[in-house]
């Protein structure tokens, strides 16, 4: 699992938290960036993320094991996504341990799930996430349904956590799923 420098980096905080719950094995990476975000949009502090993990792994380590695809490993989820890491993704540019894991992943035909933020989307954004989803790659925007009648930001976040779990084939509790009926 990888943590970019987008907004929302409560959404993969989240997603840790649960899957640490869960006991499912997990690598790290953090950008340099979402510990900046870390920093500004919660109370966290990355050495708590990183407890969570399984394994972490630091950005320039390119000699990390999800580096090479004789590896195995199941899926890679990277939420928040920047623009920048999808667009580098899109465009095979993976310089950095966040955007090869992902490389490998297309090209040993995993499941690779990418959480953008960014709102508005501009046309660029667009051909990126459209020529990802050709590939396989799950986009999975973090906007969050409004049916399970929401009280709290968590219980967005939650919403999307368990998204991403659905994706992942992780059962989970984290919302009320739609039943068909109507709402009083």
């Amino acid at each position: 699992m990888a943590i970019t420098g987008a907004s929302g980096v409560i959404y993969g905080i989240r997603l840790m938290e649960v899957l640490a719950n869960k006991n499912v094995e997990t690598y790290l990476i953090m950008s340099e960036t979402a510990k900046k975000i870390i920093s500004i949009e919660t109370d966290q502090d990355p050495s708590y993320i990183e407890s969570l993990a399984t394994r972490v792994f630091l950005n320039t380590d390119m000699t990390a094991p999800i580096a090479s695809g004789s590896f195995k490993f199941d899926a890679m989820v990277i939420v928040p996504c920047s623009m920048k890491t999808l667009g580098m993704i899109a465009n095979g540019i993976a310089d950095n341990l966040i955007t090869r894991a992902a490389d490998v992943a297309i090209k040993e035909g995993r499941k690779l799930i990418l959480v953008p933020r960014e709102t508005p989307l501009n046309a660029i954004h667009l051909e990126n996430m459209l020529k990802l989803a050709r590939l396989g790659v799950v986009i999975l925007p973090a906007c969050p349904g409004f049916y399970h009648e929401p009280e709290r930001i968590m219980d967005l976040v939650d919403f999307i956590v368990g998204k991403i779990l659905d994706q992942l084939g992780i059962e989970h509790s984290l919302y009320k799923r739609w039943s068909g009926e109507v709402l009083p």
